[in-house]
């Protein structure tokens, strides 16, 4: 299957188009180009997500690798970009303010410290 994604950058104004490939096992009279679509944006929106995860939080760069471990440590993560999304914010990078004040998220989840 064969996407095309188009997109304008903010600063430049330049439009860029990218050419997608995806390979799926579905035979073609199983699934409609509409369902095709779907799982592909799932697809883009879980691969955002460990975007996040790996830029903003440096996910890949702990050297802790082996048993519940690396699940343990993306469990907060995972929670502070939910926080940071459900207080409105988009850009989760710029969504420093959480890091630094823990207060803030606890009070976010109604918690007592």
């Amino acid at each position: 299957m064969e996407t095309k994604r188009r997109r304008t950058h903010r600063t430049t104004g330049k439009v860029e188009t990218e050419t997608v490939h995806a390979v799926t096992k579905l035979p073609p009279e199983q699934t409609s180009p509409a369902q095709l679509a779907e799982l592909v944006e799932n697809h883009r929106s879980v691969e955002a997500l460990h975007h996040v995860r790996d830029v903003t939080f440096s996910e890949d760069s702990p050297r802790v690798r082996t048993g519940t471990a690396p699940r343990a440590k993306a469990t907060p993560r995972n929670l502070a970009i939910g926080l940071i999304r459900q207080a409105g914010r988009t850009n989760i990078a710029a969504a420093d303010h959480y890091r630094s004040r823990p207060e803030h998220a606890i009070a976010m989840l109604r918690l007592t410290a």
